[in-house]
C-alpha cells in the first residue's frame, strides 16, 4: 500500500486549486512531514496490536548485538540465550513498558512540546540506572527496525522504513538530550 492517501477524483478546476494551495504546515522541529506522521501512525497500529512480541523481538536483538548491556537489567541479566529470554515474563514486562513508552513518543509527535518533554524525562530517568551511559540509548536503534519489520512484514515499504528511521532517530536524539541535560542540571556531568 505504501501509505498512499486516497485519491482525489477531482475536475480540472480543482486540480489546479490542490496544486496550486500550500502542504498542511507541520511543526519544523519534527522530522516527519504531516503525511509520513499520519503514515507512521497508521503503520504503528499493526505494531501496537502485537507490542509485547515486537518488544521481545527489540530486546532479542539488542542483546545478539550488545550481550554486554545484560548487566544493567537485575531482573534478567542472567538470561544469555534467546529462548530464554523469549520465554522470561520478567523481559516480556520491560519490553512492553519500553515499546510503551514509544507509543507516547510516536503519538506524541502532534505536539512537539508534549513530546519533548515526555521524551526528555524518561531520558532523565535513566540516571536511576547504575552503569547505564546516554550512548546506550542509541543501540536500541537497528533492534527496533528489525522488530518492526519483522513484525509489519511486506507491510514494512521502503517508505515506511524511512519513516521508521526518521521517527526512532529523533526519540533516541531526544532520550540523550533528556540524559545528558538531567545529568547536568544534578550535577553528574555529561556521560
Amino acid at each position: 500500500m505504501g501509505c498512499e492517501l486516497a485519491k482525489l477524483a477531482a475536475s480540472e478546476r480543482h486540480h489546479d486549486a490542490i496544486i496550486n494551495s500550500p502542504p498542511p504546515a507541520g511543526d519544523p522541529r519534527s522530522p516527519l512531514t504531516p503525511k509520513q506522521q499520519y503514515c507512521m501512525l497508521a503503520s504503528w497500529k499493526g505494531i501496537f496490536r502485537q507490542i509485547e512480541k515486537t518488544g521481545i523481538l527489540l530486546f532479542i536483538k539488542l542483546f545478539e548485538e550488545n550481550k554486554d548491556l545484560l548487566h544493567l537489567f537485575e531482573n534478567f541479566g542472567e538470561l544469555h540465550t534467546a529462548e530464554a529470554q523469549m520465554s522470561s515474563e520478567e523481559l516480556a514486562e520491560h519490553a512492553t513498558k519500553v515499546m510503551h513508552t514509544l507509543d507516547e513518543g510516536i503519538k506524541g509527535l502532534g505536539d512537539i512540546d508534549a513530546f519533548f518533554a515526555y521524551i526528555r524525562h524518561v531520558g532523565a530517568t535513566h540516571h536511576q540506572v547504575p552503569g547505564f551511559k546516554a550512548e546506550n540509548f542509541w543501540k536500541i536503534e537497528q533492534p527496533f527496525l528489525q522488530a518492526a519489520k519483522t513484525t509489519l512484514g511486506d507491510r514494512y515499504t521502503p517508505n515506511i522504513e524511512n519513516i521508521y528511521k526518521k521517527t526512532i532517530k529523533f526519540i533516541l536524539e531526544n532520550l540523550v538530550k533528556g540524559y545528558e541535560e538531567s545529568g547536568v542540571e544534578n550535577g553528574k556531568g555529561q556521560s
